[in-house]
């Protein structure tokens, strides 16, 4: 009789810990504040507006549970032309496949507000994060 009770009472409890656990969530970190940086001279013999930024720009290194993750960005004339990731190109696993998308993301939307790639969060996250600190830098 104790066994029944016993095995009961257990998976009582084991349920209670699965369903009312709060999962572990990394904490947020503060983005470094960006160095101040001159805005590069526009190019105005090619008709091109005269807000118009062109050059290369880098972004925060992002630390995350993968590593840390860096990208470099190449403007034209305040369109970006170019993404290039400095750290963060991870081999193995789902995030292996992730930096080309990401890339291809950037560039059609011409910003950083892109999806992450589904099985590579926190290496998204990273190139999402340094991806926004360039274009910042590049105040576009």
């Amino acid at each position: 009789m104790k066994r029944p009770v016993l095995v009961t009472a257990t998976t009582v409890l084991g349920l209670f810990l699965v369903l009312y656990a709060k999962p572990h969530q990394e904490p947020e970190q503060p983005a470094p504040a960006a160095a101040p940086s001159s805005r590069p001279s526009a190019d105005t013999s090619t008709g091109a507006s005269p807000d118009a930024v062109s050059g290369r720009f880098t972004g925060d290194v992002v630390e995350t549970r993968r590593g840390p993750v860096q990208v470099r960005i190449t403007l034209a004339k305040s369109r970006l032309t170019a993404v290039d990731v400095l750290e963060g190109v991870h081999d193995e696993g789902p995030s292996a496949g992730a930096v080309p998308q990401l890339t291809q993301r950037a560039l059609d939307a011409q910003s950083a507000d892109i999806d992450a790639v589904s099985g590579a969060t926190y290496t998204s996250q990273g190139y999402i994060s340094s991806l926004q600190s360039a274009l910042d830098r590049a105040d576009v």
